[in-house]
């Protein structure tokens, strides 16, 4: 028996993961059409359910966790659908901030699998479907549901959510979703649907000019969202996630709250409690260990992602002397990234991303010689050792990729469940 071949009953966890990574040879493929296939065959789960839809090129995952923060304070029970995980695969899929269970894992890999279908669903379209199963079996009053990849061809594309949610708009996946602005605009605008409102955060004028015209061409109400705009709304003095861009992120949240009080009503003292409370590990995650050593997390893949890191570490890590380990994949703008992070620290460990697509540890050390001359550069030949090497350093960065950040979590016993899941992230797109 393969891999694709599992009987529709009597699967265990380890059956169903071995299932899915077999699912990752059909890679990423745009379009709507087998996740439509597969829902339909599963009872149109989505039809039951009310979905808050997030698009975006960084910021997405934090924006899910304030929104579900706010409306489970508010007593609601929130899915929330998110990608990549860190760890464990079950981070996917939430309900109320619990990990789905690896018994259901095991149940609805099982039933999905034995659907008669045409075409062979990506890992990513299957695992949309499952979130959908759970989230109606768990009769989830709100699924805050974060997109994979782009917007318009999304497998999470499928739903009318009451409100779609732009966080903002810079240069990534440039391969799939376009390589100017605009044309990456036009892609997570596509999670616009007719009539629905958008609330975005996106101010760079081309890309936003783009978003608006859609929204119009929709009928969709559009309002936008400044860091100013967050007044004394509920925004608490010191969010618990670090960085200003959080503020951006927060207002986003605060404003889509806004928009659907209608629809769901949210009481201040709920958004208060639910902003102070939330967390997103894996993004300017601070470890203070035994030691006193600071380790920052932080998944920075692209470069408004490190120009974020920067000017975080300016403001919260001004008199340290810092180590940078930095690990990045080769199909992410890798020395952009090198020339923006390199002059921030004193000390840099060039590693591997534990993924077939990482980049070479010793052409970003190169590249960050070149940025940094004056920097103590190696290369180690894994995040362990890169951790060893540094262990008696003040403070540590951590960062270049999510599939990193999530290693590091594993390797310092911080992993949020089970066995590590990691490879299971990895994807190739199919045209």
């Amino acid at each position: 028996m393969n891999d694709n071949s599992l009987p529709s009953s009597d699967v265990t966890y380890s059956e169903a993961i071995k299932f899915l990574y077999g699912l990752q040879v059909f890679g990423a493929k745009p379009g709507l059409e087998s996740t439509v296939e597969l829902t339909a065959l599963a009872g149109n789960p989505q039809d039951r359910l009310r979905f808050i839809h997030v698009a975006g090129t960084n910021g997405k995952g934090s924006t899910c966790a304030m929104l579900e923060s706010i409306y489970r304070a508010a007593g609601l029970r929130v899915g929330l659908f998110t990608s990549p995980h860190l760890v464990s695969f079950r981070e996917r899929i939430q309900v109320n901030r619990q990990l789905i269970p690896e018994s259901d894992i095991a149940r609805l890999v099982a039933g999905l699998r034995g659907l008669p279908r045409h075409g062979v669903a990506t890992l990513f379209e299957f695992t949309t479907v499952m979130a959908l199963k759970f989230f109606t079996e768990q009769k989830c009053d709100l699924v805050i549901w974060e997109t994979g990849l782009g917007g318009r061809l999304d497998a999470t594309n499928i739903v009318t959510p009451l409100a779609s949610v732009i966080t903002n708009i810079a240069l990534d996946h440039q391969e799939w979703l376009g390589d100017t602005l605009e044309k990456i605009a036009a892609e997570k605008a596509g999670i616009i649907k007719p009539g629905i409102p958008v609330v975005t955060a996106v101010n760079e004028s081309a890309a936003l000019a783009i978003i608006a015209k859609i929204a119009r061409e929709r009928h969709a109400p559009l309002t936008g969202v400044k860091v100013a705009d967050q007044g004394s709304s509920g925004l608490p003095q010191d969010l618990p996630l670090a960085g200003e861009h959080q503020k951006q992120n927060a207002a986003l949240a605060l404003a889509t709250v806004e928009v659907l009080q209608q629809h769901i009503p949210v009481a201040e003292k709920a958004i208060r409690i639910g902003l102070a409370e939330v967390s997103w590990p894996g993004r300017l995650q601070l470890v203070q260990r035994a030691n006193g050593q600071k380790i920052l997390l932080d998944g920075a893949h692209n470069l408004a992602g490190a120009e974020v890191l920067g000017q975080a570490l300016a403001k919260h890590f001004p008199a340290e002397k810092r180590t940078l380990i930095l690990g990045i994949l080769q199909d992410k703008d890798w020395r952009q990234i090198c020339r923006k992070l390199s002059p921030l620290a004193g000390k840099i460990i060039a590693v591997p991303v534990a993924s077939k697509r990482t980049a070479s540890p010793d052409e970003l050390a190169a590249e960050c010689r070149t940025a940094n001359p004056g920097a103590e550069i190696v290369v180690a030949q894994s995040l362990k050792e890169a951790l060893q090497a540094s262990s008696r350093d003040e403070c540590v960065v951590i960062t270049g990729s999510l599939y990193l950040a999530g290693e590091a979590l594993e390797l310092l016993n911080l992993s949020p469940a089970g066995v590590s899941e990691r490879g299971l992230n990895e994807w190739a797109a199919k045209r």
